[in-house]
């Protein structure tokens, strides 16, 4: 099969629907299909060679907040032109266009397309007055999608209170073998425990603010205790902001790539997701859990999904620094049920492989051919 896929999120920025997209298209592409992938991404910038093969860079992005974050999105006439043009030439069997109510490549491949339509949703809003008053003007586009993909039931619930409708439920995909073979990285995790975290460390929903708090509260009464954090951001101002006492004790990766990610979640005893709303599912503990790191996460509907409602899993109130650091405690004193945590998560990671998942996607493609 000839397959289109548009990602209207900047390639080189990470995020799960970047991630979602490369992941399905290589998981395709082993499978024997013809990919190629529309997305914003500079072609004349430095990194522009480390592009996959299969992209089609579709130029400079701007930021625009979205969903309590910055997206950093490409649309205008000029965008418009380079999508249209990329449909004529791939001439392809199914077109895939990730988060269409964005305002970005993915809803002017919808209004382009001639062909078969697949739309997957991944934001979970509760209720956004932004996408009910311009649901109407997407319609047109929206109307020629004929096949729907969630990626959990709160980005469904939020596809059928926005915009009508429903969806079949495809999960995101996690590449198992990639997390389980990695290697710790050096000095760690250590005989005094350690915490990790994965995200935009200046987001405030990803809740690393939380993390640090309930790391204040364990430290004094465990001297060896480490914390270790990767993702983007300013990692001098979360240096600055934590006791001088804790500084040593803290170490920040800042951006990391895939290899490093999955060393990294292999580097510790627990992983916390301290996330405080706006997820939709929560990659990132299935990663996680591929790499055979017991997660502590908050309480999130879409986290709770993730875990099996705790099964593979701990949950802790969402926004609570204090429980946090008690699960933490019970956890880091408990081999045993780390051990117990670590299997369960194995076998919910396997649930979720790109192997399954893009078979799902697949047979998706071929019900609106």
């Amino acid at each position: 099969m000839n397959v289109g896929i548009v990602c209207p999120y900047d390639w080189d920025v990470p995020g799960g629907v970047q991630a979602h997209v490369r992941d399905l298209a290589e998981a395709l592409i082993a499978m024997g299909h013809r990919v190629s992938v529309l997305a914003p991404a500079d072609p004349d910038d430095d990194a522009a060679a480390a592009l996959p093969d299969y992209l089609v860079p579709a130029g400079r992005t701007v930021p625009v907040p979205y969903n309590g974050a910055v997206a950093r999105l490409n649309f205008g006439v000029i965008s418009a032109t380079r999508v249209r043009r990329w449909l004529r030439e791939g001439d392809f069997d199914v077109v895939h266009v990730h988060e269409p109510t964005v305002p970005g490549l993915s809803l002017l491949a919808c209004f382009a397309a001639r062909g078969p339509l697949v739309a997957t949703f991944h934001t979970a809003i509760e209720r956004s007055r932004l996408m009910a008053v311009a649901a109407s003007a997407l319609q047109p586009g929206l109307e020629k999608i004929s096949g729907r993909i969630a990626v959990s039931e709160a980005a469904r619930s939020t596809l059928i209170a926005h915009l009508g409708g429903d969806a079949v439920l495809v999960p995101n995909g996690v590449n198992a073998a990639h997390f389980a073979s990695a290697e710790p990285l050096p000095g760690w995790p250590g005989e005094g425990g350690a915490l990790g975290f994965l995200g935009r460390i200046d987001e405030p929903r990803k809740g690393l603010d939380v993390l640090v708090d309930a790391f204040e509260r364990l430290a004094p009464k465990r001297p060896a205790l480490r914390l270790l954090i990767a993702g983007p951001g300013d990692t001098d101002e979360v240096s600055e902001a934590l006791a001088p006492e804790l500084r040593s004790r803290v170490t920040l990766l800042g951006l990391v790539d895939e290899g490093t990610k999955a060393r990294m979640l292999k580097s510790v005893d627990v992983y916390v997701a301290p996330n405080t709303g706006g997820e939709s599912f929560g990659i990132v503990l299935l990663e996680a859990l591929a790499a055979g790191t017991p997660v502590l996460a908050s309480d999130l509907e879409a986290f709770s999904q993730v875990l099996d409602g705790g099964a593979a899993g701990r949950l802790f109130p969402v926004g609570d620094a204090e429980a946090l650091a008690q699960a933490a405690g019970e956890l880091l004193d408990s081999p045993q049920e780390r051990d117990l945590l670590r299997t369960a998560g194995a076998a919910v990671a396997k649930r979720y492989d790109w192997s399954s998942v893009a078979r799902q996607v697949l047979a998706v493609y071929e019900a609106v051919r």
